[in-house]
């Protein structure tokens, strides 16, 4: 995560609170089974996957741009990596600082374009997660500075 910090611009506590949010840092998370009628498995809800609940096609992007074919989600260097890549390209379409994790964490839930359209504005449950967001950032900033004593 320092390197990340290094590379990319992005606060540890800031990466830190997005993977918690995103995967409780289980490496090999993967979003819910779709059920029919309760009982019969239908697939997942997305493809998302990893540290950072990436979706396929997102990866794919990161791979090709910046990490190499033998980045992995569930390999905690490279999903910090691809948050530090993704949110400085949220920065540059969206102009949210690489500080601000709520808003950070929206446009990441919604995507960049969603985020600019304000698909987040109607969503009250995503608006408080995304609060939370911030509030654990700021959580951990305090307790990685405790820890540097």
């Amino acid at each position: 995560m320092k390197r990340t910090q290094r590379k990319w611009g992005v606060p540890v506590p800031v990466q830190m609170a997005m993977i918690y949010q995103e995967s409780k840092f289980i490496g090999n998370a993967r979003t819910p089974v779709k059920y029919a009628l309760g009982v019969l498995p239908m697939g997942r809800q997305s493809s998302a996957y990893g540290y950072a609940q990436v979706l396929d096609a997102t990866w794919k992007e990161y791979q090709r741009d910046e990490g190499g074919r033998g980045a992995r989600r569930t390999d905690i260097k490279d999903a910090t990596d691809f948050m530090g890549w993704y949110m400085n390209e949220t920065r540059a379409k969206t102009g949210i600082p690489l500080t601000d994790a709520r808003n950070q964490y929206l446009a990441y839930h919604e995507g960049r374009s969603g985020y600019l359209r304000g698909s987040h504005n109607s969503k009250s449950w995503l608006l408080r997660i995304a609060s939370e967001v911030q509030a654990r950032a700021i959580l951990y900033q305090h307790q990685l500075a405790s820890c540097r004593r």
